[in-house]
C-alpha cells in the first residue's frame, strides 16, 4: 500500500517466486492512458525480471476502469492463463461517479477471482489528484504495476503450493 512512508516498488522484504512457465494476462484501462501505460510498463518489467517470458504475457485493453471486470473475466476464461492483473486509474472528480466506479471495480474483480479460482490482481489507482496518480505510476512512490505483478506471482505460487 502506498503512502508517504512506503515505496510500492520496494520488495527487499519479500521473496518473489520465479515466474518461469507462468502465463499472465494483463487487462489495461485506456482511460488515463499516461498513468495506465506506466502501470503496464512496470508490471511487464517486473514479470520479465522474474522469469515470465514475453510470450507468456497477454495484454488486452478496455475503454475504462469499469470495464476491467469484464476484461478480467474474458482473460480468466482462457484456461492457460494462471493469473490476471487489472490495471486502471480513477481520479476523484466533483461528483460521486468516483465512488461508484471504484466500488464496482473492486467488487467485480473480487467476484471474477472467486468465480474462476484464479488470482485477479487489483492494480487500480484510486487517487484524489492526477499528481498522486503520477507518484504511484513510476514516481516517488514507485509503481503499483510492479506491486501488482509481484502479487500475481506470489498468488500463483500460493495456489500451486503442494501440487
Amino acid at each position: 500500500m502506498s503512502s508517504s512512508l512506503k515505496n510500492l516498488s520496494d520488495f527487499n522484504h519479500t521473496t518473489i517466486p520465479n515466474g518461469a512457465g507462468m502465463r499472465i494476462g494483463i487487462v489495461v484501462s485506456e482511460w488515463n492512458k499516461e498513468i495506465t501505460g506506466a502501470l503496464q510498463d512496470g508490471a511487464v518489467k517486473t514479470l520479465l525480471e522474474n522469469g515470465v517470458t514475453e510470450n507468456d504475457i497477454l495484454i488486452s485493453y478496455v475503454p475504462g476502469s469499469f470495464e476491467l471486470t469484464t476484461g478480467s473475466q474474458f482473460l480468466c476464461e482462457d484456461k492457460t492463463i494462471d493469473a490476471v492483473i487489472a490495471l486502471g486509474c480513477v481520479i476523484q472528480g466533483e461528483t460521486r461517479h468516483f465512488d461508484f466506479i471504484c466500488n464496482a471495480v473492486a467488487n467485480g474483480i473480487t467476484n471474477v477471482a472467486i468465480k474462476y479460482n484464479k488470482p485477479v490482481i487489483f492494480g487500480v489507482l484510486t487517487t484524489n489528484t492526477q499528481q498522486q496518480a503520477i507518484e504511484r505510476a513510476g514516481g516517488k512512490h514507485g509503481n503499483k504495476g510492479d506491486e501488482a505483478a509481484m502479487t500475481a506471482l506470489k498468488m500463483i505460487a500460493l495456489k500451486n503450493q503442494g501440487k
